[in-house]
């Protein structure tokens, strides 16, 4: 029977407090911060805005926990019972989850439902089960001596997530940090906290000890600086802009060079060859990867560069296929494109629309804000065709719902095009010549190649960039050796 989501929302309750060693705390100054729904503008409830005091409290109960070794030292097949057991709260929560995630950041109640949330509980699942199936290494060596090679947690992990798909990408991290025994600081993005500070409380019924697992809701400039600057932090595990992830370099550096793992911008090529096929299935595949979650995200093949001789026929394309995408009523389980997530990133969309008209591109579709009456933030699904690769709208990382199209004339062009950014999380390749695309997918500068689709990843692949789109990797096994230091122990016999 399908839920009726709008008919929970009178009786949903917000869980707007900070989560400090166990419990629900107002922070430490007494301030908070609306938490306003994108969907019409209206306030959800008013959020602890921590800051210094509140890291301080938040750190000193996760080293606390670390150094007891309740959780850090503990069997990883206990630490596996538990995150299953937390994954399965999560689960029992689902519809909450997903209403929150909606309310709270604007996206439809069919993406919340059908893909954050039951993408956010696979992550911890997943990594649950990894607990005690990563086994340590012994080198080769001589055979009067030993060489072990071990992995221990980290220690003290701040996770800052941003607001495009704030639970999942909140489980991306948790679940190979927890998996791998460190304790955890998670810091929401102040524009969607509602489902981070909510699962705290799941974790600690699942019996994840106080101090392993803390929410911290604030803003990236006081609460976010202080965990990047904290002496006691071991690392920063980084979601969002490429210009944020500079700062906690910069507060990396200026601080105890805790590591610091980004995954940050992107500004994905969608190479689009004569010989790929059926075009009105790559073009509408091409539409719903730009405007899927209103192109708040950070891997969106908003970049689409088209061989010259189908370039016409491809836009023509492009643009029926993206008329579907107009935004319409997040709750309403058929709507397929939401709100942006705020007034401020939909001002700063809309500025890039007029900064592509301004240097001479061509407005196909859209360009205008939308549902204005609702008092929410919305745009119209929008493609720019007669774009060269030094425009703005082709260079930065816009984040909203435009497409940009670039002609080209053979693979060279369309490789130089595809890396003249200075981002590389992804590249998308379309062909039906298997050598091109295995030529091609290794000349492209992306942490992920994908051939013939714009989806190709699940939680089994890892997921990051090249450039300036990042350092390290989100999923797969590969995300648990950040959160771990690698010990030799040299034991001679």
């Amino acid at each position: 029977m399908p839920v009726d989501y709008r008919a929970m929302i009178p009786s949903l309750s917000f869980r707007n407090q900070a989560f400090i060693n166990g419990k629900y705390v107002s922070a430490a100054s007494g301030r908070t911060f609306d938490c306003i729904s994108p969907i019409d503008g209206r306030v959800l409830t008013q959020v602890a805005e921590c800051d210094a005091e509140d890291v301080n409290r938040a750190v000193t109960a996760a080293r606390a926990v670390f150094e007891k070794g309740s959780w850090s030292a503990c069997h990883p097949g206990k630490r596996k019972k538990v995150m299953l057991k937390f994954a399965e709260l999560m689960a029992k929560h689902k519809d909450e989850l997903a209403l929150l995630e909606t309310l709270d950041m604007g996206k439809p109640i069919s993406t919340s439902a059908g893909g954050d949330i039951p993408g956010s509980i696979q992550a911890i699942q997943w990594y649950a089960e990894a607990a005690d199936k990563v086994y340590d290494e012994i080198a080769p060596y001589r055979p009067d001596s030993v060489s072990l090679i071990t992995r221990e947690p980290i220690g003290v992990v701040a996770a800052v997530v941003p607001w495009n798909y704030p639970l999942m990408m909140a489980s991306w991290k948790l679940g190979p940090a927890l998996a791998t025994g460190n304790s955890i600081i998670l810091k929401p993005a102040e524009q969607s906290p509602l489902t981070a500070i909510r699962i705290a409380e799941l974790a600690a019924e699942a019996g994840i000890p106080d101090g392993v697992l803390q929410v911290l809701p604030g803003f990236g400039e006081t609460a976010g600086q202080w965990l990047g600057r904290h002496m006691d932090v071991d690392m920063v595990a980084f979601t969002g802009s490429t210009e944020v992830g500079k700062y906690f370099l910069r507060y990396a550096g200026e601080s105890n060079m805790k590591h610091v793992s980004l995954e940050t911008g992107g500004k994905s090529p969608n190479i689009v060859f004569a010989d790929a096929g059926n075009l009105d299935h790559i073009a509408k595949t091409s539409a719903d990867g730009v405007f899927y979650n209103s192109g708040q995200s950070c891997n969106a093949p908003t970049r689409i560069l088209v061989e010259d001789r189908i370039k016409d026929e491809f836009v023509a394309l492009l643009t029926k296929h993206a008329k579907p995408w107009t935004p319409a009523d997040p709750l309403d389980p058929n709507t397929s494109m939401g709100a942006i997530v705020d007034t401020g990133q939909m001002n700063r969309v809309l500025g890039y629309i007029e900064a592509g008209r301004t240097e001479g591109a061509t407005v196909a579709l859209g360009g205008a804000q939308a549902r204005k009456d609702t008092g929410g933030a919305y745009i119209e699904p929008t493609v720019f065709t007669d774009v060269r690769n030094e425009m703005k709208i082709a260079q930065e990382e816009i984040f909203g719902p435009v497409a940009v199209a670039i002609a080209f004339k053979d693979e060279d062009e369309a490789v130089g095009i595809a890396n003249e950014s200075i981002y590389g999380l992804q590249a998308n390749l379309w062909t039906r010549d298997v050598s091109r695309a295995h030529r091609l997918s290794r000349r492209l500068k992306a942490g992920t190649v994908v051939v013939n689709n714009v989806w190709g990843s699940d939680i089994t692949n890892p997921f990051g960039g090249y450039k300036q789109s990042g350092i390290g990797r989100d999923k797969s096994l590969h995300a648990m050796d950040k959160y771990c230091q690698v010990k030799n122990t040299y034991i001679q016999l």
